[in-house]
């Protein structure tokens, strides 16, 4: 598949470049998008999967961009984001009635989270899922926010499923230097007072394959979500995300203004959304 589907390599020297190109394809309309999905879906047409692709390489840029407040080169995080929205043309199915980028998002974001724990090294304690989702909340949350108060604290692990503790160790390794794992350059003056970390540091608990399972059976469990999500109808589907999936939880007053309807009726149209996801999650 990856040889098949087009993405240029997006590099720090030619990143505004490429941002100018991907700017410049311009955005499908409902028809198009939809006759090159079926081309795609009912005959594997891969001139119609790069069309898809090509389209949509703005709005990675744009999703991309959102995590540029982790220190890591935004080049990386696009080519991350290209990765995600290639799996997501290629899993897409045109009956479903909603627009690719509503699916495609899901992927992208989950590619480039990946790629963002993965890079940084002060937090590895987040191998849990909540761990994960403490991790980039406190990490958007420090960009306006000191040190959080005692009460903070008490909400931020209420809402996460976590306990304070782990809000504490989470936030300190946030305000902590990150330090060079492997050993400096010979170049590097301060090599003869720096003593890395690979030179004594043995995870002994450490398994691979139980490592590697586990990745496989939550990327599994994210595609029958994401499947799952695609047989909602768009409104249904922003219920959701914005009550269980987004950051930052919506409340059933601010959808109702959203959508000029009652309280209850979110709630209604939220119950029955999430009657469907269950048993569309078990049909995938």
């Amino acid at each position: 598949m990856s040889n098949a589907y087009p993405m240029a390599l997006v590099t720090a020297e030619s990143l505004d470049s490429y941002i100018r190109t991907a700017n410049s394809y311009p955005m499908l309309t409902v028809e198009e998008e939809r006759d090159l999905a079926e081309r795609l879906h009912y005959n594997g047409e891969i001139e119609a999967a790069k069309g898809l692709i090509l389209s949509h390489l703005r709005f990675v840029v744009h999703v991309a961009r959102g995590y540029s407040g982790y220190g890591l080169p935004l080049a990386d995080l696009i080519q991350e984001g290209n990765i995600g929205l290639m799996k997501a043309v290629k899993r897409f199915n045109p009956e479903v009635g909603v627009r690719l980028v509503s699916f495609a998002v899901h992927w992208i974001k989950a590619e480039i989270h990946e790629y963002v724990l993965r890079n940084w090294r002060i937090v590895k304690i987040a191998t849990t899922k909540a761990q994960r989702k403490l991790f980039f909340n406190l990490r958007k949350s420090k960009k306006r926010l000191g040190w959080f108060n005692n009460g903070e604290v008490e909400t931020v692990a209420k809402e996460l499923g976590v306990s304070t503790k782990e809000v504490r160790e989470m936030e300190s390794r946030l305000a902590a230097q990150d330090a060079t794992f492997e050993m400096p350059s010979e170049d590097d003056d301060s090599v003869s007072s720096y003593t890395a970390p690979v030179l004594y540091l043995e995870d002994k608990q450490s398994d691979i394959a139980e490592t590697i399972e586990a990745d496989n059976w939550e990327s599994h469990t994210n595609n029958r979500l994401g499947h799952a999500l695609a047989t909602l109808d768009e409104r249904s589907q922003h219920i959701v995300r914005s009550r269980w999936l987004d950051d930052q939880k919506a409340t059933l007053q601010e959808l109702a203004e959203t959508y000029n309807i009652s309280a209850e009726r979110i709630r209604q149209l939220e119950k029955n959304a999430m009657k469907k996801l269950k048993l569309a999650v078990g049909e995938f």
